[in-house]
């Protein structure tokens, strides 16, 4: 794969926060280059990204199949001895009666986590062949959006949070998974930091997997005038002069690829066949629709009991924020800080900041731009970091059963309060920053 510490190429982009189309230089190596109007990141160039990506991507499946395969913890109590690996959180949640929260956390800590590594491995690999594929295209697309729900790192900090709670209840040791899951987390953050989203979409360029050449001159040569007068993005903006454009400049959210294509056009990208919009369609009524539900999902949430611990044949469920006094008498205050923090703030913080973003952006408000973008970045990484409390249950699930002794049983608020999770993040997702630069033009 050629030009690993070679200058990249002037590019034409469109920023994702705030949809300015502009040309982004050329970058040396360890260079970025940034928006000039909300300042989001456009580009960092890595030192030889992809051969070092695909390292980091081979060792982090290595790992993950230890971590698959071995013991994660292991408890005991009364000479009984439970173990627990990887699955063992969604088999026991689906034992309980609980096969949609099991499901849930199947996914975000082996189903999200393998697919994406398996797909960005699979991708780099193809890229050295002498004619790549050209599905690789879609390959690498489903990598980049199963990001958000790979959690490795999150789940560890569940496992933390449940050795802490199974410290007082059982004798526990750790198994070699845990171990594996570390150095899996260290492994994919290294991964992430290497790849370079959109050198990988040029080396696919550059190796005739679009099916036709990409004019990139004639796109930035009609840059300056489409980028320009369309600051709205909208069907029938005029040119000076009172004369309709005809055309629009629209940039991929998946390779970033700015197009210039007709106003009635339903175009799709030409480097990576995804279907270009103009903005997120219905994007103002979905995340309305998304937070609302979320909100209503928060009171059962945090009312029901996520679990409930019957020691010695007596037990008290247990909510969110009883969890979090538990820890406090126990003194163990910065567990319940962070447990606090995960739970109950970053979910009411994120549906407060979305409820702002809507409504600023339905009243075309200029407020703060700059900040409220910001903001909107804020929402978007956070909202996934409340699953720390569904991870430290299902880990109690799978170890805590024996008997009248002691045993963790899962409870409903624990369901409900993982649907918030989800819908919060999609609710982010479905929000388009863009909307609230164009509404205040």
């Amino acid at each position: 794969m050629s030009g690993a510490t070679q200058p990249t190429q002037p590019t034409l982009r469109a920023c994702d926060d705030c949809g300015l189309v502009q040309i982004v230089p050329a970058l040396p190596v360890g260079a970025s280059a940034h928006c000039p109007r909300c300042d989001a990141t456009l580009r960092r160039h890595r030192r030889d990204p992809m051969n070092n990506t695909l390292a980091f991507c081979l060792s982090a499946l290595v790992l993950f199949a230890i971590a698959a395969s071995q013991t994660l913890l292991q408890v005991s109590s009364g000479g009984r001895v439970r173990v627990a690996s990887l699955f063992s959180g969604p088999i026991g949640l689906e034992q309980d009666g609980m096969w949609e929260l099991g499901a849930v956390v199947l996914l975000a800590t082996v189903g999200a986590p393998l697919a994406k590594l398996g797909c960005t491995t699979y991708v780099l690999l193809a890229l050295r062949l002498a004619s790549p594929p050209r599905h690789i295209r879609r390959v690498f697309a489903w990598a980049m959006h199963l990001t958000p729900w790979s959690m490795i790192e999150i789940y560890l900090l569940g496992v933390f949070v449940a050795y802490v709670k199974l410290g007082a209840l059982v004798r526990i040791e750790v198994g070699s998974a845990l171990y594996a899951l570390g150095g899996l987390l260290l492994a994919m953050v290294a991964a992430d930091t290497m790849l370079e989203r959109q050198a990988v979409w040029e080396e696919m360029e550059r190796r005739g997997v679009p099916h036709a050449p990409i004019d990139h001159a004639a796109t930035i040569a009609a840059a300056p005038i489409v980028g320009a007068t369309l600051v709205g993005d909208t069907p029938g903006d005029r040119m000076p002069g009172g004369n309709r454009t005809g055309t629009r400049a629209i940039g991929c959210p998946t390779c970033f690829l700015v197009s210039v294509v007709p106003d009635a056009a339903h175009a799709s990208c030409p480097r990576c066949g995804t279907a270009l919009h103009v903005r997120r369609r219905d994007s103002i009524t979905r995340t309305w629709a998304l937070s609302l539900t979320a909100l209503v999902l928060y009171l059962p949430a945090n009312t029901y009991p996520v679990l409930t611990l019957i020691q010695l044949g007596s037990g008290q469920p247990n909510t969110i924020l009883g969890g979090v006094r538990e820890l406090v008498r126990n003194g163990m205050w910065p567990l319940a800080l962070l447990v606090f923090f995960a739970s109950i703030v970053v979910p009411v913080v994120k549906l407060i900041s979305l409820a702002v973003l809507l409504i600023t952006t339905q009243r075309r408000s200029r407020w703060r731009l700059h900040d409220r973008t910001a903001v909107y970045r804020v929402v978007e990484g956070i909202g996934r970091w409340s699953m720390i409390d569904v991870f430290m249950i299902s880990i109690l699930v799978a170890l805590v059963h024996f008997g009248a002794l002691v045993t963790v049983n899962p409870g409903p608020g624990a369901i409900a309060f993982a649907a918030v999770v989800i819908l919060t993040m999609f609710a982010a997702k479905s929000f388009d920053p863009r909307l609230m630069w164009d509404a205040a033009a």
